[in-house]
């Protein structure tokens, strides 16, 4: 009898564990830049879906920030242009089909010298008919002006559908700011919080079938952290705690569900339209059966989070205040973030910096450089929540690059120091759990110490009075 328990057990374990898989598989969170100083910032996205007259198509999108090309004078005119090449290499994963690269180039010209601090994107659309099957496409872009190249690889799947049969295309995400009768295509995980509204598109790929199909959607967020970390100096969070867990995708909250019956449909695509939502994570869920057969259900997720308007870049006052959290006492900073008042708030940051370096062209520098290192974070180390706010943002804001690291399983060590056994500049970080399908983020959790008081205390001296400028720890 006991053995008999033992093994229903089991069996009814595995069958989660498989019915959570295959959810999690038809799950899509998007690729985001790839972020490395000096190269090329980009993102790519592949999309396939079933054209009524051409048949399967891979669709492919490869959006570039303008802003991390290299520019040059154009002629004898007072233009600057930047040269790139998009090298596009699919591979069919069953094998069946040949199908080669696409390079295709691109030239930006503009009189705009402020081009290089831009977010601005140049997108570059491709589309390919293919079969039915699976597919890898890998997007290489390189800055013909600098020789840098960065390289994204993604994954694509259009399946075959046969007479009274049907599947789902992958979700694909759009968003719209206010006033803009625009509707972008988001490709990453990240969206800024300046977009209205949200718009999940997804294709149903079926011929003419004789039973209606019943799409049940749902729109839920998950309890996770958003919040500023806890002081180096201070306590290690507790292993129960949101803030060492990251996000639980146990704790979820419905925030709007609907039950719509097709009946008369072939390959359609269907939409469904949302206000944006506050700074989290979310995703959107579409379940399709046929009528009175469960036992066919297509599971298929769109994942995206919240961040700050102007992610990664932090240009708005509100945003530039936040980050003066690590430089400053926490009542102080609670204080700072009181003030509603715009005009208010930038003078009090103002004399801030004034206060405590004096020379206001050695303090622009001092703030340029804090206010980069933010933005690099974003970028770097950006998950469940902006980069900045992530124990190694953290860390990387107050001392920078750090002269040496150390990557094992699940733990990762910065030094600070050529010496690595001095306790003092070295600096641990725990990664509760591993990058996977079930858990899709890095998240590594510094281990705090009081040991660290006083190189805390000395770096934020060095930013206060202007010396991070000669000396960086």
């Amino acid at each position: 009898m006991r053995t008999l328990l033992l093994f229903f057990t089991c069996l009814f374990a595995a069958q989660l564990i498989s019915c959570s898989s295959s959810k999690m598989d038809n799950v899509q969170r998007g690729i985001d830049y790839n972020y490395k100083s000096g190269y090329p910032e980009f993102r790519s996205s592949v999309f396939g879906f079933v054209e009524e007259n051409e048949g399967p198509v891979l669709e492919i999108t490869t959006d570039i920030v303008k802003g991390s090309l290299v520019y040059g004078s154009k002629g004898e005119t007072d233009s600057l242009s930047a040269d790139v090449a998009v090298d596009i290499q699919i591979t069919d994963l069953n094998g069946e089909q040949n199908i080669g690269s696409k390079r295709i180039t691109r030239q930006v010209v503009t009189g705009d010298e402020s081009i290089t601090h831009s977010r601005e994107v140049l997108s570059i659309p491709y589309q390919l008919q293919v079969k039915p099957g699976n597919y890898e496409v890998s997007v290489t872009v390189r800055d013909l002006n600098s020789k840098q190249k960065l390289t994204q690889t993604s994954k694509a799947y259009i399946p075959g559908a046969k007479q009274n049969d049907y599947t789902l295309s992958e979700v694909q995400l759009f968003g719209k700011e206010n006033g803009d009768n625009t509707w972008s295509q988001i490709s990453g995980y990240h969206v800024s919080n300046a977009i209205d509204s949200l718009r999940f598109v997804f294709q149903v790929i079926s011929p003419q079938p004789d039973t209606p199909l019943t799409l049940d959607t749902r729109l839920v967020s998950f309890a996770s952290d958003t919040g500023l970390p806890r002081a180096i100096t201070r306590n290690n969070y507790s292993s129960s705690s949101i803030e060492y867990k990251g996000i639980d995708f146990d704790q979820t909250t419905e925030i709007q569900s609907t039950r719509r019956v097709l009946s008369d449909y072939g390959s359609v695509f269907v939409e469904y339209k949302f206000a944006n939502q506050n700074r989290g994570n979310y995703r959107f869920e579409v379940t399709a059966a046929k009528e009175n057969d469960n036992d066919e259900e297509i599971f298929k997720g769109r994942s995206f989070g919240i961040k700050s308007k102007n992610f990664p870049a932090v240009e708005s006052v509100r945003e530039l205040a936040r980050p003066l959290y690590y430089l400053m006492g926490r009542g102080d900073h609670e204080e700072l973030m009181a003030i509603s008042d715009t005009d208010s708030l930038k003078q009090a940051m103002d004399r801030f910096w004034l206060k405590n370096i004096g020379n206001k062209r050695e303090a622009q520098q001092v703030i340029e450089q804090y206010y980069t290192r933010v933005e690099e974070a974003n970028k770097r180390f950006s998950n469940f929540k902006e980069g900045w706010k992530t124990d190694r943002g953290m860390v990387y804001i107050l001392f920078g690059e750090p002269f040496h690291t150390r990557d094992r399983l699940r733990q990762l060590v910065w030094y600070y120091s050529y010496n690595t056994e001095d306790p003092r500049y070295r600096f641990f970080f725990e990664q509760p759990k591993l990058n996977n399908q079930f858990f899709p983020f890095d998240h590594y959790v510094l281990n705090r110490n009081n040991n660290y008081y006083n190189i805390v205390y000395t770096q934020r001296g060095l930013w206060l009075n202007g010396q991070i400028l000669q000396r960086q720890i």
